[in-house]
C-alpha cells in the first residue's frame, strides 16, 4: 500500500494545485471576458474531448512498453505548464488553450497511474486501493479550494485571479517530486509482434463492454462541474462562497471514497454503482429546485457522496475485469469514452442553459442518469472478483 500512498500524494498535490485554479476559471471567464454559459460549456467540452483520445492511446503505450511511471510523470508535468499559460492568456481563447493543455496531461497520465495503483494492490482489495488513491486525490482538491477561499476572502474586492494562478505552481511541482518514491513493478516480457489493441477487443468481457456504453450515456448528462459553480452564482452566491460550496463537495468525496471502495470489495461493484447513479439523479434535481443557501449546500454535499460512491469503484471494476495484457488500454478506453461524451454534454448543457434557463440542463442530466441506472439494474451481473471469467 506504500506505493499507492505515494501515488495518492502525487494526485494530492496535483489536485491541490488544480483546484486552486479550476473553480476560478468559469468565474474568471465571466468577470474578465464577459462570456456566456454556452462559451464556458464549449471551452470545457473541447478541453475534455480533445484529450480523450490520448487516454486510450496512453493506455495502449503503457501495455506496449511497460513504462508506466515515465508516462504518468510526463502527463503530470503539464500541470506546471498549464498555470503558466493561464498567466499569459489575454482572451477566452487563451483560457481554452490552457485548459486543453491541462486535459492533455490528464489524458496521458490517467491510464498508467491507474495501472500502477492496480498492480500495487491485492486482488481482493482493489476497491480499497482505488478508494485510498481517490481519497488523497479529493483531499488535495479540498485543501486547494480551502486555500483559495481564505485568500479570496482576505483580499475582498482586490482579489487577483492571476496571483492565484502563479501560487498554484508550487504544489504542482511538489507532486512531481513524489515520483522519486514510487516503485514500478517490472515483469519480464517477450519481444514479439503485437497486434493493434482493437484486434483484441473480442477478449474483453461483455459486462465491461456494457459498462462502457452506460458510461457514455451517463456522461452525456454529466456536464462540466463548471456549471455547478455557475448555478451557485445564479442562485445568489458570490464568488467566494461558491468556492466554499465546491470545497464541501470535495471534502465529502475525500472522506467517503476509501470506506465505500472497501465496501464494494465486500458486496460487489453493482451494489454501489447503481445507487450512485440514482443518487446523481436526485442530486441534479436538487440543483434544479435549490432556492436557498442550505438547499444548495445540500446539493453539493450529495454530489460529494455520489463521487465517493462511483469514481474509485468504477476504476476498480474496469481494472479487475480487464484482460491482464489489456488493462492499461481498457482503463484508458474507459476514460476516453467519458471524455468523448463530455464535449456534447457540456455544449448541450450550455445551449439548454442559454435557451431555457439554468434548471433544464440539470433535468436533462438527471434523466440520463436514471436511464443509466436502469440499464445496470437489468443487464449488469453483480459478481465476485474471484468468479470473473474473461470471455
Amino acid at each position: 500500500m506504500l506505493n499507492i500512498f505515494f501515488l495518492g500524494l502525487v494526485s494530492f498535490f496535483t489536485d491541490l494545485s488544480t483546484e486552486m485554479v479550476y473553480p476560478l476559471i468559469p468565474l474568471y471567464l465571466v468577470s474578465a471576458f464577459g462570456v456566456k454559459p454556452s462559451v464556458v460549456g464549449l471551452i470545457e467540452g473541447i478541453a475534455e474531448s480533445a484529450a480523450s483520445l490520448l487516454k486510450v492511446f496512453s493506455g495502449y503505450l503503457t501495455d506496449r512498453f511497460q513504462k508506466k511511471k515515465l508516462i504518468a510523470f510526463s502527463g503530470y508535468s503539464t500541470g506546471v505548464l498549464y498555470k503558466l499559460v493561464l498567466l499569459a492568456a489575454g482572451s477566452w481563447s487563451g483560457i481554452l488553450g490552457a485548459r486543453v493543455l491541462d486535459r492533455l496531461g490528464k489524458g496521458v497520465r490517467t491510464a498508467p497511474r491507474d495501472v500502477l495503483v492496480s498492480e500495487s494492490a491485492d486482488k481482493d482489495k482493489m476497491g480499497k486501493a482505488f478508494g485510498l488513491h481517490k481519497a488523497l486525490d479529493m483531499s488535495g482538491a479540498a485543501l486547494g479550494l480551502l486555500i483559495t477561499f481564505f485568500i479570496m476572502r482576505g483580499m475582498g474586492g482586490g482579489f487577483e485571479y492571476k496571483r492565484m494562478f502563479l501560487i498554484s505552481v508550487i504544489p504542482a511541482a511538489l507532486g512531481l517530486c513524489m515520483f522519486l518514491f514510487i516503485r514500478e513493478k517490472k515483469e519480464p516480457r517477450q519481444m514479439k509482434q503485437r497486434e493493434p489493441f482493437w484486434n483484441n477487443l473480442g477478449k474483453v468481457d461483455g459486462q465491461l463492454r456494457l459498462y462502457l456504453v452506460v458510461v457514455f450515456l451517463f456522461t452525456l448528462g454529466n456536464s462540466s462541474n463548471a456549471f455547478l459553480l455557475l448555478r451557485a452564482k445564479d442562485a445568489g452566491f458570490d464568488d467566494v462562497n461558491s468556492i466554499l460550496l465546491y470545497f464541501l463537495f470535495n471534502i465529502t468525496a475525500a472522506i467517503l471514497s476509501m470506506p465505500l471502495g472497501k465496501l464494494s470489495d465486500k458486496i460487489g461493484r453493482k451494489k454501489l454503482l447503481v445507487p450512485g447513479y440514482l443518487l446523481f439523479s436526485v442530486c441534479y434535481l436538487g440543483f434544479v429546485f435549490a432556492s436557498n443557501r442550505p438547499a444548495m449546500a445540500a446539493a453539493f454535499l450529495l454530489y460529494g457522496v455520489y463521487t465517493g460512491m462511483i469514481t474509485g469503484v468504477e476504476r476498480a471494476f474496469v481494472a479487475e475485469i480487464s484482460p491482464p495484457e489489456l488493462k492499461g488500454t481498457m482503463l484508458g478506453l474507459h476514460s476516453t469514452v467519458a471524455g468523448v461524451a463530455l464535449l456534447p454534454a457540456s455544449v448541450i448543457a450550455g445551449a439548454l442553459w442559454d435557451a431555457y434557463g439554468a434548471a433544464v440542463p440539470f433535468v436533462f442530466g438527471a434523466s440520463l442518469s436514471l436511464a443509466a441506472a436502469g440499464i445496470l439494474i437489468v443487464f449488469m451481473r453483480n459478481r465476485d472478483v474471484d468468479k470473473i471469467d474473461i470471455e
